[in-house]
């Protein structure tokens, strides 16, 4: 490893990591935002909001996951100095954006009746009357993030990220206050308490598509790729080819979020504390989740630039460089969760139990997340390579058939050692990212190899 090479490269890719970082950093502190002012109200409320995110977060996400693709659509054409591609094929992410938007809409008014009726009768009514109205609020905002989403992988698989952090920041803005007055009423407005959540968000994803609207209008540097020189209609070619690389990556968030929303419900058994201590680490990991997740975003952009500019050994450069600067700064994020493990948990809850429990399960947390490192960052080179079917076929592999399985057994069977509880899933969590880890990094390799012997046989 050459430190002179590892200092340049890692400083090229942070150069982009860490806009995208504060912007998911602020996205997060807009969902505790959310919880907290909801909770003031009441328990109620506060459990409104956390069902309906439940619903709504891997719905959006798994949309979130297919517009990435133009991310590493619009870097190749940036680096085969395509600009005019890249306005269409911007142009047709967008027309899938505003119909999955407006489709998650449709699906709402289609389905609210149906599953308000069938839900648990057990459930206490204001609770299922605020999880309805918060959902009904929030999806008034679907189509605004669709596109804000288009714009962001835009201007990120254009080398600008910087735009994604200033707009979350516009974001929190817009979220706090207006979080205060729907939920506590103001100005007119009633007290609509958690479901104001629902508007507030809402009102955000457009201020967000709004704002980053107007910068790519008045931005000098995305002139390049200026996407107001000429309109696009819907080519369904095109829309079929972007949709073949991002339907893939979609159902690759949507297996990864999927497991760990099932590992929380077959924890229910084991009771409030177990439960409580589960999400605590989870959402501490989530956090620390978003230094390699920013890592693999600026990772893609880079490669696919290099792709596109035919310079593949500068692509290999950053995959390999970008792995070892997530691996270090692993080494810090761990020594953090380890060393603070207690404290941290205590910021959490002030119950004695829940503190100890949350803090074993943060041991275990720390060992996965070199493996989670490796995997995320080498699914990000994936994309950047557009090969998004292999990262389908490794993160179902490796999440559902080989954790969720060793999971099962250690967590809830005596077929091996007696049932470990929430211990024997997050030992699952560590098994199937370290497949993940093993295959993704092996599979990238196998698409780089395949590149240079391309080059070899046409030299």
């Amino acid at each position: 490893m050459n430190l002179k090479d590892l200092h340049k490269h890692s400083k090229s890719i942070m150069k982009l990591a860490y806009p995208i970082l504060v912007a998911q950093l602020i996205q997060n502190l807009m969902g505790f935002s959310d919880t907290v002012m909801a909770g003031r109200v009441s328990a109620t409320d506060m459990a409104a909001v956390a069902v309906a995110n439940s619903i709504w977060l891997p719905l959006i996400l798994t949309i979130y996951g297919l517009i990435m693709a133009l991310s590493a659509i619009v870097s190749q054409l940036a680096g085969a100095k395509k600009f005019i591609d890249i306005s269409n094929q911007t142009y047709q992410t967008a027309w899938i954006a505003l119909t999955l938007g407006i489709g998650l809409m449709v699906l709402y008014y289609l389905l609210a009746p149906l599953l308000f009726t069938s839900m648990a009768i057990d459930i206490d009514v204001d609770l299922k009357r605020l999880i309805f109205d918060y959902l009904g609020y929030i999806v008034w905002g679907a189509p605004g993030y669709c596109l804000y989403l288009v714009l962001r992988n835009y201007s990120e698989g254009l080398s600008h990220t910087k735009p994604t952090m200033f707009i979350s920041i516009i974001g929190l803005v817009v979220n706090i206050p207006a979080n205060y007055i729907f939920i506590y009423g103001g100005f007119g407005i009633p007290a609509l308490g958690g479901a104001g959540c629902g508007i507030a968000t809402a009102l955000v994803y457009w201020a967000m598509f709004i704002s980053m609207a107007i910068y790519c209008y008045k931005s000098n540097y995305l002139k390049q790729a200026d996407l107001f020189a000429q309109f696009y209609w819907p080519d369904l070619a095109k829309i079929k080819y972007i949709l073949a690389l991002g339907v893939p990556i979609a159902l690759s968030l949507l297996f990864e979020v999927s497991l760990f929303a099932v590992v929380a419900i077959l924890l229910v058994p084991f009771g409030a504390n177990i439960v409580a201590s589960h999400q605590i680490a989870l959402n501490f990991t989530g956090l620390i989740f978003m230094v390699p997740l920013s890592i693999a975003m600026a990772v893609t952009i880079k490669v696919g630039f290099a792709i596109g500019d035919k310079n593949f050994k500068q692509a290999n450069n950053y995959c390999y460089y970008s792995i070892i600067l997530g691996l270090l700064l692993a080494v810090v994020t761990a020594f953090i969760t380890l060393a603070y493990r207690f404290q941290i948990a205590s910021i959490y809850t002030t119950e004695i139990e829940v503190i100890n429990l949350a803090a074993s399960l943060m041991f275990l947390a720390a060992l996965y997340q070199f493996s989670d490192t490796v995997q995320v960052i080498s699914a990000g080179a994936l994309r950047g390579y557009k090969d998004t079917k292999s990262i389908l076929i490794i993160t179902f592999i490796s999440y559902w058939l080989i954790g969720l399985t060793v999971g099962l057994v250690l967590g809830i069977t005596d077929w091996i050692i007696p049932r470990i509880g929430p211990y024997g899933f997050w030992i699952g969590f560590i098994t199937g990212l370290t497949a993940a880890a093993i295959l993704l990094a092996w599979r990238l390799r196998v698409v780089q190899q395949r590149i240079e012997n391309t080059q070899l046989s046409t030299a």
